[in-house]
């Protein structure tokens, strides 16, 4: 059989492009002789006839970038998608500094910091009184002096 053709068949039969399949140039003649496309499945069993492996994509660019993205480049205006709100949920934000404050207002009070105005620092965190911790810390050391 034509060479041509016997590639063509086996790359039907292995499922893949003619480019893949590889056919062993000493076992040549072997192969031309294969008429049907049981034939060339027995060349496949013998390995006569094999599917190459697929050229892996090189993933060091990919590492590269990623180092870098890890060091805070790569993040200017010109890269970002998507609005403010959309990038980092306000709530989210919100939820994140509530807990940062109440976890500094209660290691404060452990210190022994705050006097007795515990329970109203406590509600001024949830009215969204301060901004972040250091402007709670601020308050609280303007209020003890």
């Amino acid at each position: 059989m034509n060479p041509r053709k016997l590639k063509r068949m086996a790359a039907d039969i292995l499922n893949v492009g003619e480019t893949k399949v590889w056919v062993d140039p000493t076992q040549m003649v072997k192969a031309a002789e294969a008429m049907t496309r049981d034939d060339v499945r027995g060349l496949i069993g013998q390995r006569i006839i094999k599917k190459r492996r697929d050229s892996q994509h090189s993933r060091g660019s990919a590492r590269i970038l990623k180092a870098k993205k890890a060091l805070g480049r790569k993040s200017g205006k010109g890269k970002r998608t998507g609005t403010k709100k959309a990038r980092s949920k306000p709530r989210e934000q919100w939820i994140n500094r509530v807990r940062a404050l109440r976890m500094s207002l209660r290691e404060m009070k452990k210190e022994g910091t705050i006097k007795g105005n515990y329970r109203q620092y406590y509600s001024q965190i949830k009215g969204n009184n301060f901004r972040g911790r250091k402007h709670l810390e601020q308050v609280v050391k303007g209020e003890s002096k």
